[in-house]
């Protein structure tokens, strides 16, 4: 029995001795990490989602209200500036085009009677001038009488006023003309307002009525698009646009397209901020533009902020606490593990991180954080990460 209890005893001791030298193997032996390794000329890229625009588009329409009588173009036609697009019912507005006509007419037939009763009244005046130098001279020889010369005198004021109300209907007569042609220039106006012309080179993307419509004035009837403004709407995450600013190169790929890359440059940046998706919006003009574009369609953005001609890149799995600015990592340095802060500067679109401070002199990150990663536990370098 007492030899029985003393094997148990020694199976016991002898499990214990192996499971213990099993966990200090397992424990302290060294662990194999990846390490990061400087890499030179880095290009840093920021990639965001958008949809190609344009910047000049315009939902055009009649300035005046009318039953629509003819469409001369439809969705996908390339318009030149001027060419007519569409045309109202006009027999309404030519008629008030002629009634203007004829009272700028007899404004003018008016404004001749005005001026003719002006050389008439002249006429007059100085007749009764010269019949009234004759009547002063008689009464200075006391040939006539003195009420004789009297009356003279007064006919001469009263034709001097009666050119007077003739040359003041004149101005009036003129007056009525020019109100009169104002009227026939707004009339004729209007009827040219019957008539949808393109205000730009452009191709119509939206037809929004049909023939025999009766439409309002400002109701849309085309939308049309300017070409040659075509551009890409990205939505960039706020975190990741800090370094963007106009001029700096991208690359474009359309989702219909996904095997050209269509290259361009910051056109503009959006001073407001999505605050719901928290997205800032920039605009990409395009170097070359689809041959075909479609308004709308997404796209994908990669915008090169920076270059770095050497760098330490970390991805971002393996930093502890990362806040876009600083975080910790674990590093090797005499076949040891440690972990520390640092400070980060540039990320990349794979999700990595340029380590540009507090790594001890000598010291290699690791890039993938492993199972078993402790302080000063004995670490082996199996290369470089993926």
């Amino acid at each position: 029995m007492k030899r029985r209890r003393n094997f148990w005893l020694l199976v016991l001791v002898a499990a214990v001795a192996i499971g213990t030298a099993g966990y200090l193997f397992l424990a302290e032996r060294p662990l194999a990490v990846p390490v990061a390794t400087a890499q030179r000329d880095v290009p840093v890229r920021v990639y965001g989602l958008g949809t190609v625009e344009a910047r000049i588009v315009s939902r055009i329409g009649f300035e005046v209200g009318a039953a629509l009588t003819d469409l001369a173009v439809d969705s996908g036609d390339a318009v030149a500036e001027g060419q007519v697009l569409a045309r109202l019912h006009t027999a309404e507005q030519e008629a008030r085009v002629v009634r203007a006509e004829a009272a700028v007419e007899a404004a003018g037939a008016a404004l001749g009677k005005a001026e003719a009763n002006v050389e008439r009244a002249r006429a007059v005046l100085a007749q009764r001038r010269s019949t009234n130098d004759r009547q002063q001279a008689l009464a200075d020889r006391r040939t006539i009488s003195v009420q004789t010369a009297e009356e003279a005198q007064r006919d001469v004021d009263v034709a001097a006023a009666d050119l007077a109300v003739a040359e003041s209907e004149v101005k009036v007569a003129q007056a009525q003309r020019a109100d009169a042609e104002a009227a026939l220039l707004y009339e004729t106006t209007l009827l040219d307002h019957h008539v949808l012309r393109a205000p730009f080179d452009a191709v119509v993307v939206t037809r929004h009525v049909e023939t025999g419509t009766v439409v309002r004035a400002g109701d849309p009837i085309f939308t049309l698009m300017d070409p040659g403004t075509v551009w890409t709407l990205a939505y960039i995450d706020e975190a990741r646009a800090g370094s963007i600013a106009a001029g700096q190169p991208a690359e474009v790929r359309l989702r219909s397209l996904p095997h050209e890359v269509f290259g361009g440059t910051v056109d503009r940046i959006g001073i407001e901020s999505d605050r719901v998706n928290e997205e800032r919006r920039v605009w990409i003009a395009c170097d070359r533009c689809p041959a075909e574009v479609y308004l709308g369609e997404q796209a994908e953005v990669r915008i090169t902020v920076a270059t770095l001609p050497e760098a330490l890149l970390v991805p971002e799995i393996a930093v502890r606490g990362f806040d876009g600015h600083r975080g910790r990592v674990w590093y090797v340095q005499d076949g040891r593990l440690a972990e520390t802060e640092v400070i980060f500067g540039h990320r990349t679109e794979d999700a990595r991180v340029e380590v540009i401070s507090g790594l001890p002199e000598g010291a290699k990150v690791v890039a993938v954080p492993v199972k078993g990663l402790t302080e000063g536990r004995m670490a082996r370098i199996t290369g470089d990460a993926p």
